[in-house]
């Protein structure tokens, strides 16, 4: 048989079902000789049940917190494959018992198993939930960017200046990112564009009955890709099961958090309305406040001290400002009663969006800010080459 009918021989024994996928080079017979390797692969097909061993490098530390420590680890398969990851390891020191330890982690590996479920791109993908030694670690996507909190930075600011041309520059400034009272200061465009990515994300988390419980600036990361995304789960909770042992950030926690009371989907709106009014406004909310009192004090007050914080193009927009209201109310009820209402309804960040669109001041944000963002990543990754030198 000649080469060409060989190959022809391939597509005929497949005869008149041409649906499974066949290969165009060798021939069918010599597919069939690695009796052994078929064998094996029959047993994995066929089996119920397998395990291996996961080959994982640590490579340099995320952050670290109160839960533990967040490495970009390197995931190694076979083949020299490999995967960058981030390795939550959550650490029992502020466990008085072994017992309320691994409780706490059951709990936590729950949570982990329904974020999993979600698949939404602005929710942190979970990917393995594991146990080495009794410690607790979990496996998570790496998301290539930058959390607002870093991007709040003057230093951070001053770089992009140092490094682009004026032309570019002027861009940032009118369109993204400008200066501030005391921090960079989002333009409303852009921070609004940023909020809906998180709304939705809320709303996905919040629809399979999870509440993310610790919203604030270095938990929202924004990506090469140009949209938000929420990470670092730690203090989620399913809501019909609340944890005893609390976590939150005072500064960006809901007031009856910080009296508390459980914390809720609307608590989560008051985390992100903080949020959303630093990113506006270029400064700290709460820089006076000293102690729990104290900022729960200013917590209540600050629904009618925003034309003290905001700037005059921001607080000069009424449908910007009600939105802005809506999140933080301190009363709950007061608040939007869901994630998607803050976005869709009349008074919601997407109609904000449209007013924009109709006063021709609106940009394509998410592209905008997929640019800004890669060009961050280039900086430091010329910074980091540098520093190796």
């Amino acid at each position: 048989m000649t080469s060409d009918e060989e190959k022809k021989s391939i597509f005929l024994s497949a005869g008149d079902d041409l649906s499974p996928t066949v290969s165009h080079y060798g021939s069918a017979a010599s597919a069939s000789q690695n009796f052994e390797l078929v064998k094996c692969y029959d047993e994995i097909v066929e089996g119920k049940r397998h395990s291996w061993t996961t080959h994982l490098r640590l490579l340099r530390k995320l952050g670290e917190g109160g839960q533990g420590v967040v490495y970009l680890t390197e995931r190694r398969g076979a083949d020299k494959f490999t995967l960058p990851v981030a390795l939550k390891v959550f650490s029992p020191e502020r466990y008085p018992t072994i017992k309320e330890y691994e409780e706490d982690m059951a709990r936590m590996a729950a949570v982990a198993s329904k974020v999993a479920r979600i698949q939404h791109e602005k929710v942190l993908q979970v990917e393995n939930f594991l146990d080495q030694d009794q410690i607790r670690m979990m496996v998570m996507e790496w998301v290539e960017g930058f959390d607002l909190r870093r991007l709040l930075t003057p230093k951070m600011f001053g770089i992009v200046k140092q490094r682009v041309s004026e032309r570019r520059w002027n861009h940032i400034n009118d369109v993204l990112v400008t200066s501030g009272p005391v921090q960079p200061r989002f333009k409303a465009g852009a921070a609004v564009a940023v909020v809906r990515d998180c709304l939705e994300a809320l709303a996905a988390m919040h629809r399979v009955g999870i509440v993310h419980g610790d919203v604030k600036p270095s938990n929202i990361m924004l990506k090469r890709s140009g949209h938000a995304k929420l990470i670092d789960i730690g203090a989620a909770f399913e809501m019909t099961k609340p944890p005893v042992r609390r976590t939150c950030t005072p500064v960006y926690a809901a007031i009856e958090v910080l009296e508390g009371e459980q914390n809720t989907p609307q608590s989560d709106l008051a985390s992100l309305g903080y949020v959303t009014l630093e990113l506006l406004a270029g400064r700290p909310l709460f820089p006076d406040a000293r102690g729990l009192g104290s900022l729960l004090k200013a917590k209540h007050s600050l629904i009618n001290e925003l034309h003290l914080i905001l700037p005059e193009e921001v607080y000069c927009n009424d449908l910007l400002v009600s939105f802005c209201r809506g999140l933080i109310n301190p009363e709950r009820k007061k608040r939007f009663h869901s994630a998607e209402a803050a976005d869709f309804l009349e008074e919601g960040a997407a109609a904000f969006h449209r007013q924009l669109i109709k006063s021709d001041l609106a940009s394509q944000y998410e592209n905008d800010i997929r640019i800004w963002v890669e060009e961050l990543i280039e900086m430091a990754a010329k910074d980091s080459e540098m520093d190796s030198d």
